[in-house]
């Protein structure tokens, strides 16, 4: 628990804030650009000697006949050493995860720190249907 707690309170402003391009993109799904979600970011670093990324896209629905409007969907994602964090959007707009999910932070990229520092030398598990 002490060990959780002091993760916490290590200033994240103190590293680097490399920026690259959002992880590879999966069908029905785009980057959310300027005109995009509101408070989109995109991330790409080492932190801790791990590969974080993270962004969030917008996942548009297929058309189908009959079909009326359709609203796109932003999704959060964050990838550590290429394996999924699962994360989610709180109605304050903060991001919570599979890892630190007693805490909230105000952006991916320092979501995805919290989980690497609360993860340690771990790896995150493979989704259930990687595991077949």
């Amino acid at each position: 628990m002490a060990a959780g707690t002091a993760a916490v309170l290590i200033p994240l402003h103190d590293h680097p804030q490399d920026t690259a391009p959002a992880p590879a993109q999966g069908p029905g799904r785009t980057t959310a650009g300027a005109a995009g979600a509101a408070g989109a970011e995109e991330f790409a670093e080492m932190y801790r000697g791990r590969e974080i990324r993270g962004g969030v896209s917008v996942l548009v629905p297929a058309a189908g006949p009959g079909s009326g409007a359709h609203h796109a969907e932003p999704v959060a994602e964050i990838r550590i050493d290429g394996r999924p964090l699962h994360v989610m959007r709180r109605a304050d707009g903060t991001y919570l995860s599979d890892v630190t999910h007693y805490e909230s932070f105000p952006t991916l990229r320092e979501t995805a720190r919290a989980a690497v520092d609360e993860l340690g030398t771990a790896r995150l598990a493979l989704p259930a249907s990687h595991h077949r």
